[in-house]
């Protein structure tokens, strides 16, 4: 299962602002968008808008007021014309860039990014989800960690909730991909997944918890009354 496809993901990663131009170049296409090159960077919009300008794939460059060095200059061979700028809001998926709105000024980019980070904090950290998601003995199982000091190696810890036949989850080191296990724990994702089928652990159960973790969810609650995640398995018990 892709990262896009995890049904624990909420929100965006990477969250970033970027200044493109808005380009106008032929009357039967679309407008292109690009970002400055970096020694015009610095250049206030106002400098910038309704301003004519070379680009290539990669960059713009303003020509009028603007110094060009000529080996520049050689790199783009279009020309036109910069309409307006764009201060489009960008994330990462699987490690790709994803384009997620556009504003028309730096500090309303910003106030986006603000509100989707919830700089008041993580959201979607917690969940509670049917115990149907994981068999009968993925439940023991669980059940018996719960009951005894579930080993270090396992990267989890489970317990029993007072008054509830829920069991939870609380998850270490998160997220479980390879550069922040290798950063933490010094191991990898897939060491992690052989430690815990070595140990016996049912595979519906690993996968779960890979999942959730990869997810950087940290507390994660079975319970039989929760409702059913869509897009995980459900398991007669």
């Amino acid at each position: 299962m892709s990262y896009s496809n995890n049904p624990f993901v909420r929100g965006y990663d990477g969250l970033s602002v970027e200044r493109l131009l808005a380009i106008s170049y032929d009357d039967d296409c679309p407008l292109t968008y690009l970002p400055l090159h970096a020694s015009q960077s610095h250049l206030p919009d106002s400098q910038v808008v309704r301003y004519p300008c070379i680009f290539c794939d990669d960059f713009a460059v303003v020509t009028e007021g603007q110094d060009v060095p000529p080996d520049l200059e050689a790199q783009c061979q279009s020309h036109g014309i910069a309409r307006t700028v764009v201060y489009a809001v960008m994330a990462e998926e699987d490690g790709k860039p994803l384009h997620v709105a556009d504003t028309y000024s730096d500090e309303a980019a910003r106030e986006v990014v603000r509100r989707l980070r919830f700089y008041t904090g993580h959201y979607s950290r917690c969940w509670e989800i049917s115990s149907g998601h994981i068999t009968g003995a993925a439940w023991h199982f669980l059940a018996e960690l719960a009951d005894i000091a579930t080993p270090t190696t396992f990267l989890f810890i489970a317990f029993r909730i007072p008054y509830s036949q829920a069991i939870g989850v609380k998850l270490i080191a998160t997220p479980w991909t390879d550069a922040n296990l290798r950063m933490v724990e010094g191991t990898t994702a897939k060491r992690l997944d052989r430690e815990h089928r070595r140990k016996g652990m049912p595979d519906c159960l690993v996968e779960v918890l890979r999942l959730a973790a990869l997810a950087d969810v940290r507390m994660l609650v079975f319970d039989a009354d929760a409702p059913v995640l869509d897009g995980l398995p459900v398991f007669d018990k």
